[in-house]
């Protein structure tokens, strides 16, 4: 039997295109290896350009790979092969390149080199692309929640940011196939979906008719799913329209990652982001009147070009204002071929480690914070792993419908259950509390009053 292994690099929509990528090998009767192994006959690397950190971090795993074992066939997909193809053809070695289209061909091109020994380089321009590549995952490694890829691609163009020129513009699957493949994942056990994408929010901006809120409210009628997850979505599409279907739904997760990236007008305006802090707080205010209780996350860049020290107070104060229930906080990163790259007034390294640093110390309290509000409360949880600091512990470990990590005595046999659980003991990386049983297996349906 054939094999072949995987390494991914970059973000969640790599890692549920990589599962994808693996389902194509599979059907065609390869076993899955671990990367690690030097007897694949091919390795697949997904790239990450999204910095020149990730171009970097991708060639020396694809030198890792021709290294292992030189008689292996070597394929490199993802953004870094997109936006840099001739740079990854210069590696003696590499057999197949493919960028963020056209990835369903990858087993022809496999048996192509077999025959031929020849590099096939299939890179097209993918600012033409116009249709949603289907790579249908309908099982993945995590057995609680399944990841639901719904659109591709970006129109913002924001000043950091090289994803449209690695992904295209924005493409969304079309309606029917968001609804069997939700139906697909819940008949093979899963209860929570995670809707993903490269500017998921935007979803439907390209149908007729269509949008995300339609969709939202279609997925209802989805017997056995009991979770909505929405996996970004920025201030702006958290229109009326989507806010009304989310107040009547009980499926719908109580977690909203919402980007922020600087709560400073003029260095939002610098990164070319379309929202002013004030309508970014407005959108808030009513998320929160619709979904009491909701978790609130956030991504925030420190160090953007020109960013003063004043700027920077700024922004820490109106996250502190906001409430976030947790950020993902980055240090800005030169990205080359963006506008700020070439940007004056470039924030020194010293500057943005201890920003981050400020940054990560109030994520922690705001995130502590949040879980206080629920210290006696029975949340829902769906328990994924035993806790991780320590297996043995008979302690398990799973994900509330508000994102908190909370950890209770249990057994794996509750992997993929939802279970009611007291928080007991709030935290910043994880709570504690008491399990109490498991959930009832009927499904809630949406509430009356929808309207939409």
């Amino acid at each position: 039997m054939a094999t072949v292994a995987f390494y991914t690099l970059g973000c969640k929509v790599n890692s549920y295109e990589t599962e994808a990528i693996w389902q194509l090998f599979k059907a065609n009767g390869y076993q899955r290896v671990d990367f690690e192994d030097d007897s694949a006959d091919v390795y697949v690397i997904n790239t990450c350009t999204v910095t020149n950190t990730g171009d970097k971090k991708s060639r020396q795993v694809i030198r890792r790979a021709i290294r292992r074992n030189p008689e292996a066939i070597v394929a490199v997909t993802g953004c870094y092969a997109q936006t840099s193809p001739d740079e990854i053809a210069a590696i003696p070695g590499v057999d197949i390149i493919v960028g963020t289209q056209g990835r369903d061909k990858l087993i022809e091109y496999v048996e192509q080199i077999r025959a031929e020994r020849k590099p096939i380089h299939a890179v097209g321009n993918i600012m033409k692309a116009r249709q949603f590549e289907e790579l249908d995952v309908p099982a993945f490694t995590d057995r609680t929640r399944a990841s639901l890829k719904i659109q591709e691609g970006c129109n913002n163009f924001c000043t950091f940011c090289i994803i449209p020129w690695a992904r295209g513009l924005m493409r969304s699957r079309q309606p029917q196939s968001v609804l069997e493949q939700a139906r697909k994942l819940v008949d093979a056990g899963y209860m929570e979906i995670v809707l993903t994408g490269i500017h998921t929010g935007g979803y439907g901006e390209d149908l007729e008719d269509y949008n995300l809120a339609k969709l939202l409210a279609d997925l209802h009628q989805v017997d056995g799913l009991r979770r909505i997850r929405i996996s970004s979505i920025e201030a702006s599409q958290l229109t009326d329209e989507v806010l009304e279907v989310i107040k009547h739904s009980d499926r719908v997760c109580r977690h909203l990652h919402v980007p922020l990236q600087a709560g400073d007008d003029e260095v939002l305006k610098r990164m070319r982001r379309k929202y002013t802090t004030a309508q970014y707080r407005e959108r808030i205010s009513k998320v929160r009147e619709v979904l009491p209780g909701v978790a609130i996350t956030t991504d925030v860049i420190v160090g953007f070009p020109g960013e003063s020290e004043a700027q920077f107070e700024n922004s820490y104060n109106f996250i502190r204002d906001i409430q976030f229930a947790a950020l993902h906080v980055f240090p800005y990163s030169k990205r080359s071929g963006t506008p700020a790259a070439r940007m004056p007034d470039q924030v020194p390294e010293e500057v943005k480690r201890a920003r981050v640093s400020r940054l990560i110390d109030l994520s922690q309290q705001l995130s502590r914070s949040y879980a206080e509000q629920f210290v006696g409360q029975v949340l829902e949880v769906i328990p994924e792993r035993p806790f991780k600091e320590d297996p043995s512990s008979g302690l398990m470990m799973g994900y509330t419908d508000n994102y908190l990590n909370l950890v209770f005595p249990g057994s794996e046999q509750l992997i993929g259950k939802i279970c009611k659980v007291r928080l007991e003991q709030p935290g910043s990386e994880y709570c504690r509390g008491s399990f109490l049983a498991v959930a009832e297996d009927a499904v809630p349906r949406l509430r009356e009053g929808r309207a939409v």
